[in-house]
Protein backbone atom coordinates (compact mmCIF):
# COMPACT_ATOMS: atom_id res chain seq x y z
CA UNK A 1 0.00 0.00 0.00
CA UNK A 2 2.81 2.59 0.68
CA UNK A 3 4.90 1.40 -2.20
CA UNK A 4 1.98 2.15 -4.39
CA UNK A 5 1.57 5.66 -2.95
CA UNK A 6 5.22 6.51 -2.67
CA UNK A 7 5.22 4.98 -6.58
CA UNK A 8 2.54 8.08 -7.23
CA UNK A 9 4.76 10.48 -5.44
CA UNK A 10 7.81 9.50 -7.49
CA UNK A 11 6.05 9.23 -10.83
CA UNK A 12 5.10 13.16 -11.10
CA UNK A 13 1.22 12.95 -10.44
CA UNK A 14 1.07 15.32 -7.63
CA UNK A 15 3.09 17.51 -9.77
CA UNK A 16 0.28 17.09 -12.76
CA UNK A 17 -2.11 17.77 -11.08
CA UNK A 18 -1.17 20.89 -9.24
CA UNK A 19 -0.25 22.32 -12.43
CA UNK A 20 -4.27 21.08 -13.84
CA UNK A 21 -5.86 22.82 -10.91
CA UNK A 22 -3.66 25.91 -11.24
CA UNK A 23 -4.16 26.53 -14.87
CA UNK A 24 -7.44 25.43 -14.66
CA UNK A 25 -8.62 27.61 -12.02
CA UNK A 26 -6.65 30.97 -14.05
CA UNK A 27 -8.06 30.04 -17.64
CA UNK A 28 -11.74 28.90 -15.94
CA UNK A 29 -11.50 33.01 -14.62
CA UNK A 30 -10.79 34.07 -18.20
CA UNK A 31 -13.19 32.14 -19.80
CA UNK A 32 -16.30 32.86 -17.01
CA UNK A 33 -14.84 36.91 -17.75
CA UNK A 34 -15.18 36.45 -21.43
CA UNK A 35 -18.68 34.56 -21.69
CA UNK A 36 -20.33 36.97 -18.95
CA UNK A 37 -18.92 40.14 -20.81
CA UNK A 38 -19.62 38.65 -24.81
CA UNK A 39 -21.72 35.39 -24.66
CA UNK A 40 -24.21 36.82 -21.60
CA UNK A 41 -25.19 40.05 -23.38
CA UNK A 42 -26.10 38.02 -26.86
CA UNK A 43 -28.24 35.59 -24.81
CA UNK A 44 -29.66 38.57 -22.84
CA UNK A 45 -30.74 40.59 -25.73
CA UNK A 46 -32.77 37.58 -27.56
CA UNK A 47 -35.47 37.80 -24.66
CA UNK A 48 -36.04 41.23 -26.44
CA UNK A 49 -35.91 44.76 -25.94
CA UNK A 50 -37.32 45.22 -22.56
CA UNK A 51 -35.94 41.88 -20.81
CA UNK A 52 -33.80 41.91 -18.28
CA UNK A 53 -32.37 38.62 -19.42
CA UNK A 54 -32.82 35.51 -20.79
CA UNK A 55 -35.22 33.96 -18.10
CA UNK A 56 -37.85 34.98 -16.28
CA UNK A 57 -39.85 35.72 -13.08
CA UNK A 58 -41.73 32.77 -10.99
CA UNK A 59 -43.59 36.04 -8.82
CA UNK A 60 -44.22 39.22 -11.72
CA UNK A 61 -42.53 42.15 -10.12
CA UNK A 62 -40.83 40.08 -7.42
CA UNK A 63 -36.72 40.30 -8.86
CA UNK A 64 -35.85 37.69 -5.92
CA UNK A 65 -37.80 34.90 -8.06
CA UNK A 66 -36.02 36.01 -11.48
CA UNK A 67 -34.88 32.31 -13.20
CA UNK A 68 -31.53 32.98 -14.97
CA UNK A 69 -30.87 30.70 -17.91
CA UNK A 70 -28.60 32.88 -19.23
CA UNK A 71 -26.08 31.91 -15.87
CA UNK A 72 -26.71 28.39 -16.44
CA UNK A 73 -25.65 28.44 -20.25
CA UNK A 74 -23.00 30.59 -19.56
CA UNK A 75 -21.65 28.14 -16.46
CA UNK A 76 -22.05 24.94 -18.60
CA UNK A 77 -19.83 27.01 -21.51
CA UNK A 78 -17.42 28.05 -19.36
CA UNK A 79 -16.98 24.14 -17.82
CA UNK A 80 -16.33 23.06 -21.44
CA UNK A 81 -14.40 25.33 -22.64
CA UNK A 82 -12.11 25.07 -19.44
CA UNK A 83 -12.29 21.17 -19.68
CA UNK A 84 -11.15 21.77 -23.42
CA UNK A 85 -8.51 23.49 -22.85
CA UNK A 86 -6.91 21.28 -19.62
CA UNK A 87 -7.44 18.44 -21.84
CA UNK A 88 -5.85 19.68 -24.86
CA UNK A 89 -2.93 21.48 -23.69
CA UNK A 90 -2.06 19.69 -20.43
CA UNK A 91 -3.54 15.96 -21.00
CA UNK A 92 -2.82 15.18 -24.20
CA UNK A 93 0.57 16.64 -24.13
CA UNK A 94 1.39 14.73 -20.50
CA UNK A 95 0.46 11.45 -22.16
CA UNK A 96 2.72 11.36 -25.25
CA UNK A 97 5.71 12.71 -23.13
CA UNK A 98 4.67 9.48 -21.17
CA UNK A 99 4.46 7.47 -23.97
CA UNK A 100 7.76 8.84 -25.24
CA UNK A 101 9.65 7.71 -21.78
CA UNK A 102 7.80 4.59 -21.34
CA UNK A 103 5.57 5.34 -18.60
CA UNK A 104 2.91 3.06 -18.18
CA UNK A 105 3.91 0.13 -19.95
CA UNK A 106 4.57 -3.11 -18.52
CA UNK A 107 7.73 -4.80 -18.77
CA UNK A 108 7.88 -8.56 -19.89
CA UNK A 109 7.90 -11.04 -17.35
CA UNK A 110 10.15 -13.36 -17.11
CA UNK A 111 9.11 -16.77 -18.38
CA UNK A 112 8.60 -19.01 -15.05
CA UNK A 113 11.29 -21.64 -14.42
CA UNK A 114 9.14 -24.91 -16.10
CA UNK A 115 8.99 -22.40 -18.67
CA UNK A 116 12.50 -21.85 -19.53
CA UNK A 117 13.32 -25.45 -18.85
CA UNK A 118 10.96 -26.86 -21.95
CA UNK A 119 11.96 -23.75 -24.10
CA UNK A 120 15.62 -25.04 -23.66
CA UNK A 121 15.08 -28.14 -24.06
CA UNK A 122 12.89 -27.69 -27.30
CA UNK A 123 15.93 -26.33 -28.80
CA UNK A 124 18.30 -28.62 -27.82
CA UNK A 125 15.81 -31.28 -29.49
CA UNK A 126 15.63 -28.87 -32.84
CA UNK A 127 18.97 -28.13 -33.17
CA UNK A 128 19.60 -32.36 -33.13
CA UNK A 129 16.75 -33.64 -35.58
CA UNK A 130 17.64 -30.75 -37.76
Amino acid sequence: MLQGFKDFIMRGNIVDLAVAVVIGTAFAAVVDVVVSSLITPLLNAMGGAEASGLGFHVISGNPATYMDFAAIINAVIVFLLTAAVVYFVIVVPMNKVNERMGFGKEEEEAPAEDVALLTEIRDLLARRNG
